[in-house]
């Protein structure tokens, strides 16, 4: 059992698991998590016996390589699909990668080698209703039982608009979108961010037009407290805010084809940063029915999963 306060720097340095980033300054409890993670990963790569990848990914760009335990060999990766848990999420990687929406921003290398990627991880929770929507409906009515109609699709690293003004015009995406045909006629939208080893850090403010409609959007939205923006801009929690913005902003586009949304941010529940931050957001809000927080454990004690993939998820990023 590995315990976040038992490691060592030898120990993370014997399975190629020392790294600067992943100390938090003035964060102990995020720093051993992110630790332990990347541990945890290297771990499940050597017990499965998978060849070790390098940091950088791409060694002939010039740069050092070095190994990195939480990566797989880049080449051996491709070729085997092995960051993937089973053959219906492979399936669901090979229909997204299969075509390019405008100005996505999947980084392919990533997705198929690196282990700790939330952007994997979440196909690997997410993926098991690929190609099954009566499936993904029932889920999707007993993790958010006031969810209304159906699901009619489910995408990957999707957006409504990537740059275009009528909604954000960022190059904003959910790492998974729910769209919901409604009783009449109108669509709806669960749009999900994933997490796992990344911590919630502060970003650069934005300023000019992106700022302008950020605000926008914000104001026209009437579900956030007066003193909201100010709390936010700058900090930790703009990330979060913006891709709440991005769900908020299918409601007001011209259009009037969106009548309903959630924005759900997933994270694992020993995830100190993202644990704290969610809190946090929660109270700028005065109504809080368009964002939602779930831990992973809840998405798999909720029965949705067939028991065998729960447990190959929890024995791949759980300890």
């Amino acid at each position: 059992m590995l315990s976040n306060n038992n490691l060592t720097d030898e120990e993370l340095d014997r399975h190629h698991c020392f790294e600067s980033v992943d100390t938090v300054p003035h964060d102990s409890h995020t720093t051993a998590f992110k630790k332990s993670a990347r541990l945890h990963q290297a771990r499940w790569r050597e017990r499965h016996a998978l060849e070790i990848g390098t940091q950088p990914m791409r060694p002939e760009a010039g740069k050092e390589a070095r190994p990195l335990g939480s990566r797989l060999e880049l080449e051996f990766a491709r070729h085997t699909r092995a960051n993937f848990l089973n053959d219906k999420v492979q399936r669901a990687v090979e229909w997204r990668t299969s075509y390019r929406e405008d100005h996505e921003m999947i980084n392919k290398d990533r997705l198929f080698c690196d282990l700790l990627s939330s952007m994997p991880m979440c196909f690997n929770l997410f993926g098991n209703f690929h190609g099954d929507l009566d499936a993904a409906t029932q889920a999707i009515r007993i993790l958010w039982p006031d969810t209304p109609g159906y699901v009619s699709s489910m995408r990957f690293e999707w957006s409504p608009g990537r740059r275009d003004p009528k909604y954000l015009g960022n190059r904003s995406a959910f790492d998974v979108a729910f769209e919901l045909n409604l009783p009449d006629g109108q669509l709806g939208v669960i749009g999900v961010e994933t997490k796992y080893h990344e911590h919630c850090k502060p970003e650069r403010k934005p300023t000019g037009e992106p700022l302008k409609q950020y605000v926008t959007v914000s104001d026209k939205s009437g579900v956030f407290k007066s003193n909201a923006i100010s709390n936010i801009l700058g900090t930790d929690l703009q990330q979060i805010w913006l891709d709440h913005l991005l769900a908020l902003s299918m409601l007001q586009h011209p259009s009037g084809k969106w009548k309903w949304v959630r924005f759900v941010l997933v994270h694992p529940s020993r995830n100190p940063s993202y644990a704290k931050a969610s809190s946090r957001y929660s109270t700028l809000l005065t109504d809080p029915s368009t964002f939602s927080t779930r831990t992973i454990e809840s998405i798999l004690d909720a029965s949705v999963l067939p028991q065998q993939v729960v447990t190959s998820f929890r024995d791949r990023y759980f300890w």
